[in-house]
């Protein structure tokens, strides 16, 4: 049974396809179309997943979609009329994109797929549920999901057992810890469900100076890890702002101009932001915990994403083992949806061995050598080519003479993060790579930290943990050991004058607070990754590398050959390997009319 789960038409549209109760492809629609986040039906999406299950249309029996489209209608009427007037121009702009497109949902994946069997829903954060638990390897497990909304859900409580999930609780819209977080995202001058990752990289520059003001004018928080949000100082529900100024006045501090510098009053905020976040995260994990008595936790929604608040559960031991579905955000309902058709609709049964079923979420395109080669020669491209060892040896090499290298291997990754499939990589013991690599490579903002990969059973000899990480989505400090102590002259130092103080023995990898967002390396799932780590330990007696993804800012992660060799000519990274072969920049001719390349993407 061949069944097609997708997600669309608001952010991060993406498809996946499921074979009787296995996950076969999944891909988001941005990295063939490069538009990030892109919202369009994931048609490239879906017909690489056709191509990758060896199926056409015709074959699919189900297709299921991530949410119900009706009840979410219902939510954005009853939010205006309960607002009105406020928010006339919002109502005048939504409203006929609904009536004429979003209402008809099922009619248009019939249009787009030219497919004429059973189209079926699932509310958002069922999809969500299912997402985390389903190709979790636990059995049975607690399941708690969290983003800015669904239909009406914003939050919900969980229990999985076998192949059925029970809801428990959930909380509503308007009050939403991801709107919460994209609220001061926005205040902060970052972009909405893009710039996230940049206030959470940003708080450990800053002191949790404000919690007090948050908890006291903007949510009111309970025990169980439910609040509301004093409405009156946000502006999402009807203005053209996810704030006004009455939140401004709060800080006293007027909302940030997007690239303007940065100060310590906005990492002070969001410090407190991140501390409030980690708050309610605990509360909901300790009340998830005594109401399901589950030893295990599974995670999804785009606040799953959030690998530091993550990292607070893991270390309060609130529960004995936590799995994160590694597309945590909205292209993960498309997983979500289609195996909830095929366990909770379907009734088929499920059984775990110990380990997930998400390979690696290694689960997008892949391309063969021939068609590397070809790539190659018809640009008359300058290439080695060489054997498994000798890869790993001169990658390594490489890497310890300080190059930073592009890594295109095997299938790309289903989610937000790069794991060894499409990464930059570079030796985490330089102190000068993390500038090196934000400047000249990323092109991004100085502070942004990186993460690092680390063979999965040395973590816990360089990092204060001793559990898997294998999707990045977990954050732990660097082993004591393994740290340098800061001089006094250094402990005065305070905010953005932190970031070039070496902090450890891997200073590339490790943040102003000790911490780092924290890849296990697994063999059984990508075994050359695995082996270039482990010659790069032999060279260097260092088991970690820096990873980061493979795109420059404002860009999606790159998805084939050619589009791997445009960043590595467009960046100064010094060496770009697409499977054996090997290419060094030394080597190339510049690109051609490529001077206003930078133009094609947004920069926040």
């Amino acid at each position: 049974m061949n069944i097609l789960g997708i997600s669309a038409f608001y952010h991060d549209s993406a498809a996946c396809l499921v074979h009787d109760g296995e996950i076969i492809a999944a891909a988001q629609e941005e990295r063939f179309t490069r538009k990030k986040h892109d919202p369009a039906f994931p048609h490239n999406a879906v017909e690489f997943c056709l191509e990758k299950g060896g199926i056409q249309v015709a074959d699919l029996d189900y297709v299921g979609f991530y949410d119900k489209p009706f009840i979410k209608f219902e939510r954005i009427l009853e939010t205006y009329l309960g607002i009105a007037p406020k928010g006339i121009k919002q109502y005048l702009s939504a409203i006929p994109i609904w009536l004429k497109d979003k209402l008809w949902t099922r009619g248009n994946i019939r249009k787009n797929l030219g497919y004429g069997g059973p189209v079926l829903f699932s509310e958002h954060h069922e999809s969500h549920a299912a997402s985390a638990f389903f190709p979790s390897p636990f059995q049975e497990a607690a399941i708690l999901t969290m983003d800015g909304v669904g239909e009406w859900a914003t939050s919900s409580l969980a229990l999985g057992k076998d192949n059925k999930i029970e809801l428990l609780q959930e909380l509503h819209f308007p009050h939403s810890l991801g709107l919460l977080y994209s609220a001061f995202t926005y205040y902060l001058g970052f972009k909405v469900n893009s710039g996230e990752y940049k206030v959470m990289g940003l708080a450990p520059y800053g002191e949790p100076k404000y919690c007090d003001l948050i908890r006291k004018y903007l949510i009111d928080l309970k025990d169980d890890g439910s609040f509301r949000m004093n409405m009156d100082y946000f502006d999402y529900l009807g203005g053209m702002t996810m704030t006004n100024d009455k939140f401004a006045a709060v800080f006293d501090h007027p909302t940030r101009k997007s690239e303007s510098q940065l100060g310590q009053k906005e990492m002070d905020i969001a410090a407190s932001l991140q501390e409030v976040t980690e708050e309610i995260m605990l509360k909901m994990a300790r009340h998830i915990r005594k109401k399901t008595g589950m030893k295990n936790l599974c995670l999804a929604g785009g606040v799953a994403l959030n690998c530091v608040g993550n990292g607070k559960i893991l270390k309060e031991k609130i529960f004995d083992n936590i799995w994160i579905q590694p597309a945590a955000g909205d292209a993960g309902g498309a997983l979500g949806v289609a195996l909830c058709i095929w366990h909770q609709v379907l009734g088929n049964e499920r059984k775990t061995n110990g380990k997930d079923s998400m390979k690696g979420s290694y689960l997008g395109p892949q391309f063969k050598e021939s068609e590397i080669k070809s790539y190659l020669d018809s640009q008359e491209i300058p290439y080695r080519h060489l054997n498994e060892t000798d890869l790993s040896k001169m990658v390594a090499d490489d890497l310890k003479a300080g190059k930073v290298i592009g890594w295109f291997q095997g299938a790309m990754e289903f989610g937000p993060r790069s794991l060894g499939g499409r990464s930059i990589l570079g030796d985490p013991r330089n102190p000068k790579m993390q500038s090196t690599m934000n400047l000249k490579i990323k092109y991004r903002e100085s502070f942004r930290p990186f993460a690092p990969s680390v063979l999965a059973e040395k973590v816990s000899e360089w990092f204060e943990m001793d559990s898997e990480s294998p999707y990045m989505l977990m954050v732990a400090g660097v082993r004591e050991d393994k740290r340098i102590s800061m001089t006094d002259e250094q402990k005065k130092l305070f905010g953005i004058d932190l970031l070039n103080i070496p902090r450890s023995q891997i200073p590339a990898i490790t943040h102003v607070d000790y911490s780092a967002r924290i890849q296990t390396v697994h063999k059984d799932t990508n075994k050359r990754y695995y082996d270039l780590i482990s010659e790069f330990e032999k060279a260097t007696q260092c088991a970690v590398l820096i990873n980061t993804s493979f795109n420059v800012r404002g860009e999606p992660i790159v998805c084939t050959p050619e589009q791997a060799y445009r960043c590595f000519m467009r960046t100064e990274m010094d060496t770009l390997v697409l499977e054996n072969f090997v290419l060094n920049k030394k080597d190339q001719k510049p690109l051609q009319d490529d001077d206003d390349w930078k133009k094609e993407f947004e920069l926040d």
